[in-house]
């Protein structure tokens, strides 16, 4: 798959992390994300990862931003997006059964690492 990615100051670390444990797992991943922790605006990180999702450039998308809930506004604006706030792998899962969500926001701010790609997995792992 083909997942694109963005987060602005408040996940660099939690990026990276996903983008390591995407790449052992075969995906080829666009990035958009900063990967300083110098203060960014999330749009500029979450528009070009659902304009990817919305054109068929991208499979899903991850944003990634303190909350979670600014960068999932954001990319909801785009036509054919249905971005999903996911703090837990339960609700990843049934984002993408229930929702047919194709990108996952995560917040940052209140998330832990291991957390992250336990919330991928399940995310992904749901191709309706």
């Amino acid at each position: 798959m083909k997942i694109s990615i963005g987060n602005d100051h408040a996940g660099p670390e939690y990026k990276q992390a996903i983008v390591e444990m995407l790449i052992v797992k075969g995906h080829e991943v666009i990035n958009y994300g900063t990967d300083a922790a110098n203060s960014v605006d999330y749009p500029d990180f979450g528009h070009p990862v659902a304009t990817d999702v919305s054109e068929g450039k991208a499979d899903f998308g991850i944003v990634i931003c303190g909350s979670g809930n600014g960068i999932a506004m954001t990319v909801n604006k785009h036509a054919k997006i249905r971005a999903a706030l996911c703090w837990m792998k339960e609700i990843a899962a049934l984002a993408r059964q229930h929702n047919d969500a194709n990108i996952i926001s995560i917040p940052a701010r209140l998330h832990v690492h291991s957390a992250s790609g336990r919330n991928g997995r399940n995310f992904f792992k749901y191709r309706i």
